[in-house]
This record gives C-alpha cells, structure tokens and sequence, in this order.
C-alpha cells in the first residue's frame, strides 16, 4: 500500500496560482489524462489548477531524467495506457518528478518552458484517459439495497445473504463508456406501464435514473488466465480512480432482469476525464466499512488486516441537477465513499478469485455509493421511496426528464492535509430516437 511522501506535504503551493487556493487540482493531486487540441492527435496531460502539464511537451523538452523519463516516454504516443502497464512505480516516479518542478521553490525548469508545455485546459477537449479494455459495475453498498428491503431486528439494511458474504458484480459494456461532457440519448427498450405490472411496451424508456460511483481504474501487469490476485496485489493493481454515472434504465432493468442487468445498462457510462491516482488519495485511507455485529466474517480470501486498517477512502460524492427551464444546477444527493460494505482492494481480488484475467485499461464502478440518510440516496431509484426530489421554482424530479444534465463531483478532505478533487462527470439527457417500425 502506498505510503505518505513529500508529494502530500500540505503546506507546498504552486507557482501555477489557479493551483492554489478553492481548487480540485492542487500541486498534491497532479491527476492524469488525455485531450485533444485544435483537432490534432490524442496527448497525454497532467492537471493543476486550470492548466495542463501537456506530457509529450514535457518529454520534448526534456524535462525529467531517470525512471521518470522512462514513464514519461511512455505516453508519448498519446495513451495512457503504457504508463498504466508500468504499474504505480511508475506513476510515482513521474509524479514524484513533477511535484518540484510544480511547487513554488522547486525546480524552475518547466516554468521556464511554460510557454511550450502549459495548456489551458478551457482551450482543449478531454478525451478518454484510454480505450476502455473491459468494465465491470459492482454493487457494494449495503443502504443501496437495503432501501429496497428495509431494516432488520438490528436495525440495519436487509439484503440478500451474499450479498455480505462476496462483493457481487456484473460484467458491463466497455464500448458505451464515454467521458464527461457527451450527451446520453435515451434508450428504447421494452416495459411494463407501471414498471413492475401492467401491459407491456416498447418505446422510449420512461424510468430513466442515475448513478453516483467512483470509476476503479486497473493498472500494473494484471494476473494471468487461471491465476489471482491477493488483496496486498489488488491493492497494487489500482492504478487510481475517477468519478463514474451508470446511467441505468430502470423500466428495461425490471423487466429483463432474470439474467442480470442487460440493455437497461448497457446504456452509456460517463466517467470523468481525469485519474486520480492511488497515491494522490494515499491520505485520505480509512479503515474498512465496520461490519455491525452479527454479519458474517469477511472470508479468508478477502481478508487482509493492513486492507481492513486502510482499505477505505474518506471521499465527498455529490450529484447535481440542471434542467432545462432552471439556469443553475440543485444538488441532490451527497454521500461518502466510506459507506460502502467492501473495499476498492476486495473488489479487485474478488474479480481474480475464478481465474478470470484483468489487465491495464480495465474499469470496475463501485457501484452506487448510497449512505444511511434520505440525502444520501445516489439515484432516483432509491431516493423516490421517499418522495420525488423538489427543486426551485416548483420543479419536482422523480426520474431523469429530457434536457436534464446531471453532474457529479467529488472531493477528498482531512484535517493536515490538502484537499484535493477529481474534476466532474456530466451528461444531459437526449430525446430518444424513433422506435423502428420494421
């Protein structure tokens, strides 16, 4: 598990000074991603404040020595994909370079150079941090569930019996993953009128919901067909983390459940551009979710204590909602990582634990972390047991209507430390297309 460095050190600023101050993107996170500008090739960058760390510009320069150079020239090409195969040694290294060059004091080098390496990030579009190889949405919260079950004796969520014993799972579609920013059209499908009873129809979906997760990015070698990996190797095998919608399309869910999630998520899931990596949150660790008395065990091959002492991370995710006749957004749920029954670590070995390969460029969602309280509902699904959610003006929202844009944020705070923020995932809702006749 990553330890604290002189990259976490608090009290540095940057002479970068929108780094400085309110910011998602001080000299502490340094992030990784990939844009495009003026319609030219993919490159890769690293964000701080409103400005990007153009990668292949920095390389050009020659900027970094050492086993910072040779990540560096891994991205050259404009994926960040080799340097997510390399493993957080890597990232480190690169990190660990431009953390001085950054920082008031430091290395004056690349502020020398800033004119050629120094993007505006208003002035390029973001892309992918990388081809999604494949993707997989967990489903770790026990309040997610439980709202549908209600509580038992001990007054906590009822789920279903694994779901306290393995972290459960399905596997998703990598080629309708897209970043922040690209509109999602909605989906046709079949359903019954009263999305668990009545007749049953085809059209435009009319249950359409969000959900609010962390995006688990895989990194390193992976473990071959057949082999896995142990939680201290999961642990390793994260490359870092991004905001993540599973946009779910709840009357096609209900009905063609009996297999699992299909078409009703297969929709599209956005994902904020930038990768926060591991050792950027390395502060911000907690202990794993306190299992209450009378749960089961966490079974040996998921058991690690370093993961139970550290395992969680204290992150701030909210969602917001702008519709079409409201100029400003409304937030409507704001809820906690630390929430969720099982750890990024547990989800990653439990994948490997039947021999099923992962690799560099793999996406695992944590599913949608849900808390205890009614605001802490992450979707609509949830929060409507209680009510629709109401909005200024007199607007009430109980599903997602067309022209709505919901956008997701999250944030990292503790006491001694900077805070430090992953961007935004957004996406406004479409019209559907015409249902086909023939």
């Amino acid at each position: 598990m990553i330890e604290l460095n002189d990259t976490h050190d608090p009290n540095r600023r940057s002479w970068v000074e929108s780094a400085n101050g309110d910011t998602d993107f001080p000299v502490q996170n340094l992030p990784f991603g990939r844009f495009v500008r003026d319609g030219g090739a993919p490159r890769c960058g690293v964000a701080i404040g409103d400005l990007i760390v153009d990668l292949s510009a920095a390389a050009e320069a020659q900027l970094l020595k050492g086993s910072a150079a040779d990540a560096l020239a891994a991205v050259r090409g404009g994926d960040l994909l080799p340097l997510m195969q390399l493993g957080n040694g890597a990232a480190s290294a690169l990190r660990a370079a431009l953390f001085p060059l950054l920082a008031e004091g430091g290395d004056a080098a690349l502020k020398a150079a800033a004119d050629r390496v120094l993007v505006p990030r208003s002035a390029v579009q973001m892309i992918l941090p990388t081809e999604v190889r494949q993707f997989t949405d967990m489903c770790v919260s026990t309040y997610h569930i439980g709202r549908f079950y209600g509580d038992d004796e001990r007054g906590e969520p009822i789920c279903p019996p694994v779901f306290r014993t393995i972290p459960v799972g399905y596997d998703g579609r990598a080629s309708s993953v897209m970043v922040s920013g690209t509109p999602l059209r909605r989906p046709n499908g079949t359903w019954q009128s009263e999305l668990r009873k009545g007749d049953l129809q085809y059209g435009p979906e009319p249950w359409l919901d969000y959900e609010m997760e962390l995006g688990i990015w895989v990194g390193g070698p992976g473990n071959a067909h057949g082999s896995t990996l142990s939680l201290s190797q999961s642990a390793d095998a994260i490359f870092g983390f991004s905001l993540l919608n599973d946009w779910s399309a709840r009357g096609i869910q209900v009905w063609e459940n009996m297999l699992g999630p299909f078409l009703a998520k297969s929709i599209g899931t956005t994902v904020s551009p930038w990768i926060v990596t591991s050792e950027a949150l390395a502060p911000f660790r907690i202990a794993a979710f306190a299992r209450p008395d009378g749960d089961p065990p966490v079974p040996p091959h998921l058991f690690d204590a370093k993961d139970q002492e550290q395992g969680g991370f204290d992150i701030s995710l909210s969602a917001s909602l702008r519709t079409p006749s409201s100029p400003h957004a409304t937030e409507i749920c704001r809820s906690n990582f630390r929430h969720m029954y099982w750890t990024a670590s547990q989800m990653i070995a439990h994948h490997s634990g039947n021999g099923c390969p992962l690799r560099a460029g793999d996406l695992l969602g944590s599913g949608t972390c849900s808390g205890p309280a009614v605001g802490e509902a992450a979707c609509f699904f949830e929060r409507n047991l209680s009510g629709p959610v109401e909005l200024p003006g007199g607007e009430t929202r109980d599903w997602l209507a067309d022209g709505d844009r919901v956008t997701l944020h999250g944030r990292a705070t503790r006491e001694g430390f900077a805070a430090i923020g992953f961007g935004e995932a957004c996406g406004e809702i479409l019209p559907a297309q015409k249902s086909p006749t023939r």
